[in-house]
């Protein structure tokens, strides 16, 4: 199970959220995982776990502090009013929460679901040193962020009938950065999220997921 975290960020404010190590006390590549809109829930919880598992340490940042809602409008108002700078800042926290955790060999990537993949990608024009970045199902505004900052290789992974994180939104943004894979798949928003059985698709989250840990490994090695 994972534990609790706390950890500095750049402007001094202090910051948590949960970690989780591998198996066995060897060095390994460290992974930032952000949340949803609902929170750092059960889902997000098991999903840390499942990465670590992966061979991965393995941070989730808190970032509504400790407010988790299974209702859609209370999420929805959240996510609205999320303070996205101050948001980057506890993600940067953690990336490098993540890149000096003792079991950690330094190297870092990002990724993130719904609003967690919004802030991935904002992560990727934010935050420099990071080794890759793997969006699923979020996008930021496209029109204000600073595409020329990415650096780090993405891997993207979109709904097909998606209406807000569009496809056509990922093109946008694979046309603006260096180097981007984009994979779109035929199942809803929200389709890794086993907890989630009116979107989950089984299939369609095990190859996506397959893709996210092979690309982990090989940039983050």
């Amino acid at each position: 199970m994972p534990e609790k975290i706390d950890f500095p960020t750049g402007s001094g404010i202090p910051a948590s959220g949960i970690v989780a190590v591998p198996p066995g006390s060897g060095k390994a590549p460290a992974v930032v995982l952000l949340q949803e809109w609902w929170g750092l829930n059960d889902n997000i919880r098991g999903l840390v776990d499942r990465l670590a598992a992966e061979g991965f340490v393995v941070i989730a940042p808190d970032l509504f502090h400790g407010f988790v809602t299974k209702k859609a409008d209370e999420a929805s108002h959240r996510m609205a009013s999320l303070d996205w700078p101050k948001a980057i800042d506890e993600i940067a926290g953690a990336v490098k929460a993540a890149a000096t955790h003792p079991r950690s060999t330094g190297r870092v990537g990002v990724t993130g679901f719904c609003m967690g993949g919004a802030l991935s990608f904002a992560a990727a024009a934010n935050i420099p040193g990071l080794s890759a970045v793997a969006p699923f199902y979020g996008v930021p505004d496209v029109t204000k962020t600073d595409w020329s900052k990415v650096t780090a290789p993405i891997q993207a992974h979109f709904s097909r009938t998606d209406n807000w994180a569009t496809p056509a939104l990922g093109e946008k943004i694979k046309a603006k950065v260096p180097k981007m894979d984009l994979f779109v798949y035929d199942a809803e928003h929200a389709f890794v999220n086993e907890h989630r059985p009116e979107v989950y698709s089984p299939e369609n989250a095990e190859v996506a997921w397959g893709r996210m840990v092979q690309f982990m490994r090989e940039k983050l090695a």
